[in-house]
């Protein structure tokens, strides 16, 4: 289904200004699909025009108009700049004649108060969960090459050891994790368990072996990664018992294979241990085969949550499929971000007035001191939204998966911390979903206690529930989707399952200046599922050294080697959830 074109003010429905468009008070058909990266001819962005440098140099085109040099003209000139300037980057308010752009406002409250009597008298058939995927998995599997099972000669047996710091939450920590291990073995070094940086974001002080299985985690790397506890006593006395005393090598982001061949392992051969601090994204994405097969093994075969994550998480997904049983115990899980520092952080303007802004500038001077009030650093609420960068309300996430097909009896497990007010947001997504949970909800305060004051320990329960879910719900970037969907791939034949909106439509089309109807919103939401659908099984064409996405999103196709035959019990074994 192709959606019919829209035109709203003088902007098509992608939120570009037209040549000749006019506002029109007839009624709108739905508008088309997101966004492209450029316009076409027809439409164009209200850009300040550039200087028509094949004019004398005496003449300079601005605004509409050629003016000459002169005095009184230079004058002028920078009083237009700046009014350039506010034009482009200020609200878009300041458009003179024009109202903002679609999409450029939160008005999804006001479309759902719209539309609500609609929403709860559509009794159209609800989407089957075991139907929700058409696109086929793959299915084609490669064996592990033998000569990936040691990268070195085991007469060369490692003598030197590598020390990391991992920084940031749950999966920044993971990636780090990972890109150690192929590090290790690139260098051939003996990798002493990650540390765990503690950040005043995070606020959390848990230790490696708090979160992951650590003797599984040397287990499953013997024979190819040698990994200790602890540095040897020697090394310790060394450095008067103090890893911080060890020298910090410098890494910048993303550095290739051949920068650590070529500047630290003669550092290593030197010194014998080399410690790198901080540790996240240090490893380019692109990097020889056997070293990012190690990234695969130390993620997906490695990496095992500690037996209390593992054990709670069982009892959630146990109690998430009993409250399942209509659909055969499968269930949908959303990872929501409108945590208030997730809303403060964003600079994206809701329906909260001037007591919302105070509350969020509030918000930002206490966490960000004073980032957000630097001068390149300028907040454009209407453009973030434009560009699909504002998270989504619980009312936005319901509509979307209301009008994709899913009713009022399916069950949802929300992953998310403390919501911004809460009681507010949430209202409309249980008002659309009763059967909605939480591990809050599934969970007796006594049983969470053990987790409260860890914030990546939480986030491991419901990264766990998630994984497992027949449906996953991303509404905002960030290392816990992208890990997810990866893991998801990994564990599902190579399809994610994974519902990924398209924020910058979604901006538009809930815009209620745009008036549709329920009709042609739910004809929108079809499309956006199956577009999904067909993007979850997307596969990267990578040739030898010439990968550009993440591995840790993309394991296919250097994890497939990996991927055993994974039907309910093989994966129930996996986690312990049998």
């Amino acid at each position: 289904m192709k959606p019919k074109n829209l035109h709203y003010h003088g902007y098509d429905a992608n939120g570009y200004q037209c040549d000749g468009a006019q506002s029109s008070g007839s009624s709108s058909p739905s508008p088309p699909h997101s966004p492209p990266r450029y316009a076409s001819s027809k439409c164009r962005r209200k850009l300040r025009s550039k200087p028509h440098y094949y004019q004398p140099l005496r003449e300079l085109f601005v605004g509409g108009f050629t003016f000459r040099f002169s005095f009184r003209h230079m004058v002028l000139l920078p009083l237009l700049y700046i009014s350039g300037l506010i034009m482009c980057v200020g609200p878009f308010s300041s458009f003179v004649g024009q109202p903002p752009p679609p999409g450029s406002l939160y008005r999804s409250h006001q479309m759902y108060h719209r539309l609500h009597r609609h929403i709860q008298s559509d009794n159209s058939s609800g989407i089957q969960l075991s139907s929700v995927w058409k696109f086929k998995r793959l299915k084609e599997r490669k064996p592990c090459l033998n000569s990936t099972s040691r990268l070195h000669s085991e007469s060369n047996e490692p003598t030197t050891y590598l020390i990391i710091d991992a920084n940031g939450g749950l999966n920044q920590q993971r990636s780090a994790i990972c890109n150690a291990v192929a590090v290790a073995g690139l260098l051939n070094a003996i990798l002493v368990i990650p540390r765990f940086e503690f950040h005043n974001v995070w606020k959390d002080s848990s230790k490696f072996g708090d979160i992951y299985d650590e003797d599984h985690f040397i287990a499953a790397l013997d024979g190819h990664v040698k990994v200790v506890k602890e540095l040897p006593e020697a090394f310790m006395q060394r450095y008067d018992y103090n890893i911080s005393n060890i020298p910090n090598f410098h890494v910048q982001a993303w550095s290739t294979a051949n920068y650590y061949l070529a500047e630290v392992l003669p550092v290593l051969q030197r010194e014998g241990v080399v410690r790198v601090s901080p540790f996240a994204n240090r490893l380019a994405m692109n990097i020889p085969p056997e070293i990012q097969f190690l990234r695969c093994l130390a993620n997906y075969e490695a990496l095992r949550f500690s037996s209390p994550i593992l054990t709670f998480a069982r009892k959630l997904v146990g109690r998430m499929i009993e409250k399942s049983s209509r659909d055969d115990g499968k269930y949908v899980s959303i990872h929501l971000r409108f945590e208030e520092d997730m809303v403060a952080f964003s600079c994206c303007v809701y329906d909260g007035g001037e007591a919302e802004k105070v509350e969020m500038d509030s918000i930002r001077e206490k966490g960000w001191k004073q980032k957000f009030k630097l001068k390149d650093h300028l907040i454009s609420p209407g453009l973030n939204r434009i560009n699909g960068k504002c998270p989504l309300t619980p009312l936005e996430v319901g509509m979307m998966l209301h009008g994709m097909g899913f009713d009022n009896n399916t069950s949802i497990y929300l992953a998310s911390g403390k919501l911004y007010q809460a009681e507010r947001y949430l209202a409309p997504l249980q008002e659309m979903f009763p059967l909605l949970h939480t591990k809050e909800s599934l969970a007796t305060p006594d049983e969470l206690a053990p987790f409260m004051e860890y914030s990546s320990r939480l986030a491991a329960l419901d990264y766990m529930v998630c994984l497992l879910s027949e449906v996953f719900v991303t509404t905002q970037g960030g290392n816990f989707p992208q890990f997810l969907m990866g893991h998801r791939r990994f564990l599902y034949d190579g399809h994610a399952k994974t519902i990924k909106p398209d924020k910058r439509k979604l901006a538009i089309l809930m815009d209620d200046r745009v008036k549709l109807s329920w009709k042609e919103f739910k004809e929108q939401m079809e499309v956006m599922l199956l577009e999904s659908d067909r993007k979850g099984l997307m596969v990267p064409r990578i040739r030898r050294f010439n990968r550009k996405t993440s591995v840790y999103t993309y394991p296919l196709p250097e994890c497939r080697c990996l991927q055993k035959s994974h039907n309910t019990n093989s994966t129930d074994d996996k986690y312990m959830l049998n």
